[in-house]
């Protein structure tokens, strides 16, 4: 080895060495962990509301407080809700119903904020219904009347180029209801952008409670499928596991939130077999992109396994440093985590420090929640790894995110082939930390006799 070379190396390990190393805590307890018992459909939607009206206390009034924003109005039409409207709904209102238009409205002086349903049809105990149709049968028309009563200084309206999450009121009902305004009020109304992300975006004490158990579902769903059980090496096809995991979540009485897929990495084949149905055989590397919907929430998790060849007993030495490539562009990620720090500034930091490592990653990590790709801050995008418009919005405390990435590095005992380990992990980043809300895969799914 050339003098240069050795300095090389030293300062690659010098960097290796401010990248955190994994925390036993922050592993998986078990590749196959024990399913949680699901709750019945009437306890789901008790616990729902319960949430609900604990987010219309504390979060809706810190961030309306926090904009200087007095009164935000949000319409929706049935089948075309806003999406964060879809969020406000009482959990026996799985639709809007006709025309539902929802007002917040901020008195001051700590008073409580004024919730608002303008329908024909009752929110529950969520919302005071304000509409009488016999005495007022346009429903714009009753909106300016709560406006004029209340005579707030801002009017908040969803609508956004940047983002969808921020965009849900359509033209047509902007329109109408812009109509039915006064100027002066028309001149009132401003963006509702950071509202809508805020309101999405935020985890409450009682919501992260509950969240491990939603991600332990989905963790005990992947342990199942990647199973002796459930893969027979020469006879199920990458396309068969994608099914299994499609049905299970569906026999659990689950949701999924994208159709998932599983992709092949095989000795001497260049690059993944995932668009077609390819049989999995002893040897092959697997990878499963997989979410659910609960309570809710969404997950988003990719895992990798590894199925043995006769007379292995774990993953080729090659493929688990790939792994613990994988594990420590992880921890270069959260390890940048910064209030107030925008998504672009994590991701060139995150990745400079990993590249400083001698590792090759790409960074594209994002927030989840009520969405399996949340509202909030990008950090990265796949084909993207400098800057996302996306990724100027400044990160905030109490917001689960999936740590998604990859580590690229050749394997040995594959004659030198490059290959892509590629990760995504549900963590909950609490303004100060990052901690994996049901750990990490540190080691790999084994399928076969062992």
């Amino acid at each position: 080895m050339t003098r240069s070379k050795s300095l090389l190396g030293c300062a690659a390990a010098l960097a290796m060495m401010s990248i955190a190393v994994p925390a036993a805590a922050q592993e998986e307890q078990s590749m196959s962990p024990v399913m949680p018992a699901i709750m019945t459909l009437r306890d789901q939607a008790k616990l729902r509301d319960a949430w609900l009206e604990r987010r219309f206390q504390t979060v809706l009034p810190a961030l309306m407080r926090e904009q200087g924003i007095d009164m935000w109005v949000l319409v929706a039409r049935e089948y075309l809700e806003d999406p964060v409207v879809t969020t406000m709904l009482n959990a026996t209102n799985l639709r809007a119903r006709r025309r539902t238009i929802l007002i917040f409205f901020d008195p001051g002086e700590g008073k409580p904020i004024e919730r608002l349903v303008v329908s024909k049809h009752g929110m529950g105990t969520l919302y005071q219904p304000v509409w009488d149709m016999e005495k007022q049968p346009d429903q714009f028309a009753r909106v300016r009347e709560l406006i004029a009563d209340r005579n707030p200084r801002k009017i908040a309206v969803n609508i956004s180029s940047l983002t969808a999450f921020a965009d849900g009121l359509t033209h047509s009902q902007y329109s109408d209801l812009t109509a039915a305004l006064t100027p002066d009020m028309r001149s009132r109304i401003v963006p509702g952008y950071p509202l809508a992300i805020g309101w999405l975006e935020t985890r409450t004490p009682e919501e992260m409670k509950v969240y491990p158990d939603i991600v332990r579902v989905a963790h005990a769903i992947i342990g199942e499928g990647f199973s002796a059980a459930v893969v027979k090496p020469g006879v199920t096809t990458n396309e068969d596991l994608v099914w299994w995991y499609r049905q299970r979540v569906a026999d659990l009485g689950l949701a999924s939130w994208f159709h998932p897929s599983v992709e092949v990495t095989r000795r001497g084949t260049p690059g993944v077999l995932r668009e077609q149905a390819s049989v999995i055989q002893k040897g092959d590397m697997l990878r499963v992109d997989f979410g659910i919907h609960y309570l809710g929430f969404s997950t988003d998790t990719q895992h990798m396994a590894y199925v043995l060849r006769d007379g292995e007993q774990d993953a080729p030495a090659g493929l688990k440093a790939g792994l613990r490539d994988n594990n420590l562009v992880q921890d270069s990620v959260t390890g940048e985590f910064r209030i107030g720090a925008t998504g672009n500034e994590v991701l060139n930091r995150a990745r400079a420090k990993a590249i400083a490592a001698g590792l090759k990653p790409r960074i594209y990590s994002h927030p989840i929640g009520y969405h399996g790709h949340g509202a909030g801050s990008s950090i990265g995008l796949s084909e993207e790894q400098s800057f996302v418009p996306t990724g100027e919005y400044k990160l905030r405390p109490d917001i689960a995110w999936s740590i998604e990435l990859m580590a690229s590095r050749p394997v040995p005992e594959w004659d030198g082939q490059i290959v892509d380990f590629k990760s995504e992990e549900d963590a909950f980043f609490d303004g100060k930390t990052v901690r994996y809300i049901d750990g990490r895969q540190t080691r790999f799914h084994l399928i076969g006799a062992r």
